[in-house]
Formats: structure tokens, C-alpha cells, sequence
């Protein structure tokens, strides 16, 4: 076979027709247009959200208008009970989800001398072991393959005054992808996104701030923030097939703010 009769029999598929992405938070600034992503790429979509009805129910329709099926859930995915709840009304509906989306989180800013012990244990209950929880239980279903994709930050590999709590989450998040990546693949692929400073409510009272943007984007080759749209293609390819070889990776969306 030539190279060009190889490359044409590769063929890569960025489709998720047949999938049904579990999209936690996905009712937030970068939930959202993730939900959406996977849904104009084919994908059914369960909408995951926590004290947001309303905004699930707009995310629901938006799926749907795209001609999949969507499935609203609530739930605190720091409590194991509200997890297995998840689960459970995705196999009611579904039978069972193909991938993973691991995007909800908070973020606290504190110095070291004013955080808290619970502000920094609901940071990591949050942003690194709700995660490593919802993975456990996807894990556990009948799947033949399946993919994961946590959403890191750039921050896990920069850090960040006042934000300890949270690049300690993150980069543990990267840790986590990669152990699992060895752990449950090749069957389930497990990678992550480590964004730059994307504009979404985490972040709506620093976008402002001059020198906190300042702070952020400087370095970097764009000197920009960033908007959700601009990461979730990323998100739908890691969960395609057309990713198969990567496992254990984090692509660095942060417009060269850090580079490998």
C-alpha cells in the first residue's frame, strides 16, 4: 500500500455518532459549549448539573435541538451516594455512557496565611477526588472501550498566588490522569485538557482586574484569555477515535503560556 492509499485507509474520526458523554458541570462556562460539542459531533449527552435547573433544562434543549438525546441529572458528586445516583439514571436511560467529561469544579482564592482547612478540603473533594470517584464508577460498567478526559488547568504546572488549594487539585488531576491511564487502559483511554485562563463565571470577578490578566496571559504567545469555545473542540477530540494512541496525555489549550 502507498502512503497516500495509508493515509486514506486511516481515515481519522472525529465523530462521537453512537457515544453518550456524561459531562459533569455541564451547565457551567466550559460545561456548556462541552455539552454542545459533543452533541454536534454526534454524541447523546447527559447534562449533569448541580443547583441549576434552569440552565440544564437550556443545555437539555440545545442537545436536542441538535438532534440527540439528552438526559438531565443533579447531583454533589463530592458525596458517593449522589454519584452512584448518577450512574444509575444513566443506565435507566442509556444503559450506560462511553465517555466521561470530569469538569466540575470550584475555585477558592486564599492566601496561605488566611485559607481555611475546609476551604482546602473542598477544593480537593471538588477538583481531584470527585473526579477520581466518577471515574471509579465509570470504569466499573460493561464497556468495552471507553474514554475519560479530566479538565486540568495550566496552573497545575505554573502555579498561582492565592490559588494553592486549587493548582494543588489540578496538578494532582494530572497525576491521577496518568496512573488510570495505565491502570484502566488500553480499554478505557483516559486524558486530560489543561486550559489557560478561559472567561467563565470561575473567573468573572478577575477578568477586570489589569494586573491579574496581566498575570495571566503574560508569557504566553497569544497575551489573550481565552473562550470556552476555543476548548471544547479539544474535549471531543480526546474523546473521539481519532485519538486512540493518546492515553495518559494533557494538551496544554493555553496559547503557549506553557510548553513542552
Amino acid at each position: 500500500m502507498s502512503p497516500v492509499d495509508r493515509v486514506g485507509a486511516v481515515n481519522p474520526d472525529f465523530s462521537l455518532r453512537g457515544e453518550t458523554v456524561l459531562v459533569s458541570g455541564a451547565t457551567g462556562g466550559l460545561g456548556r459549549p462541552i455539552a454542545i460539542a459533543a452533541a454536534r459531533a454526534g454524541a447523546d449527552v447527559v447534562v449533569h448539573h448541580l443547583d441549576q435547573p434552569a440552565v440544564a433544562e437550556e443545555v437539555r434543549a440545545g442537545v436536542e435541538g441538535l438532534g440527540c438525546s439528552a438526559l438531565v441529572v443533579e447531583g454533589d458528586l463530592t458525596l458517593d451516594a449522589e454519584v452512584d445516583a448518577v450512574f444509575e439514571a444513566v443506565a435507566r436511560r442509556f444503559g450506560r455512557c462511553t465517555c466521561l467529561v470530569n469538569n466540575a469544579g470550584m475555585m477558592v482564592q486564599a492566601d496561605l496565611a488566611d485559607m481555611t482547612r475546609a476551604q482546602w478540603e473542598a477544593t480537593l473533594a471538588s477538583d481531584l477526588t470527585s473526579p477520581m470517584t466518577m471515574t471509579q464508577r465509570f470504569a466499573a460498567q460493561d464497556l468495552e472501550v471507553g474514554s475519560v478526559v479530566n479538565v486540568a488547568s495550566q496552573l497545575a504546572f505554573k502555579g498561582a498566588r492565592g490559588f494553592s488549594a486549587y493548582v494543588a487539585a489540578k496538578a494532582g488531576l494530572v497525576g491521577l490522569t496518568r496512573s488510570l491511564a495505565r491502570e484502566i487502559g488500553p480499554r478505557i483511554r483516559v486524558n486530560a485538557v489543561a486550559p489557560g485562563p478561559v472567561v467563565t463565571p470561575l473567573i468573572a470577578d478577575l477578568v477586570d482586574d489589569e494586573a491579574w490578566v496581566r498575570d495571566r496571559t503574560g508569557g504566553s504567545v497569544t497575551g489573550t484569555l481565552h473562550e470556552p469555545d476555543q476548548i471544547a473542540p479539544a474535549v471531543v477530540f480526546l474523546a473521539s477515535p481519532a485519538a486512540s494512541l493518546l492515553h495518559g496525555q494533557t494538551l496544554h489549550l493555553n496559547g503557549g503560556g506553557v510548553m513542552f
